[in-house]
């Protein structure tokens, strides 16, 4: 059975990484935009980040540039805004798409094992996706959905 662990991505370098280094944590993958009107749930990110982090939690960021243009072309840009503005220490990746044609394979899977309200299709930036120890997809979230209610799923997953 297929999960969150088999795929590969690329980081910022355009190295990739396997997910497998994650087996055994929980994890938040959320596709990110620098310049959103959501870009502050970095701040409620981070803060999960920090207060799971040593409990077995990693959250991983794709910066996405599907949605009116929102992230900066280079990707150097991206990670120095993250950092500066919101102190955002996990992990960063290469910019992907999450819709269409050239749709990041693991987006791809993360869709189809839990679609959205109307559709599979993400819909804006700050999608997040709650994946168990086992890499099961768990709970798909809105955008609009402030990090800090993903809390008590997640706790259940720790």
């Amino acid at each position: 059975m297929t999960t969150v662990f088999d795929f590969e991505v690329k980081k910022t370098n355009g190295d990739l990484k396997s997910l497998k280094e994650y087996e055994g944590k929980s994890l938040i993958i959320v596709n990110t935009a620098s310049k959103c009107g959501l870009t502050p749930q970095f701040k409620g990110l981070q803060e999960l980040y920090e207060k799971y982090k040593d409990s077995g939690l990693e959250i991983l960021g794709f910066p996405c540039d599907q949605f009116n243009n929102q992230e900066f072309d280079n990707i150097e840009e991206t990670t120095e805004f993250c950092q500066l503005n919101y102190g955002v220490s996990f992990p960063v990746f290469a910019k992907i798409d999450v819709n269409g044609d050239n749709t990041d394979p693991l987006f791809a899977y993360l869709k189809e094992q839990k679609k959205g309200l109307l559709s599979k299709n993400i819909k804006w930036n700050f999608t997040k996706f709650l994946v168990d120890r086992n890499g099961q997809v768990v709970e798909r979230y809105a955008p609009t959905t402030e990090p800090e209610r993903i809390e008590d799923d997640l706790k259940k997953l720790l």
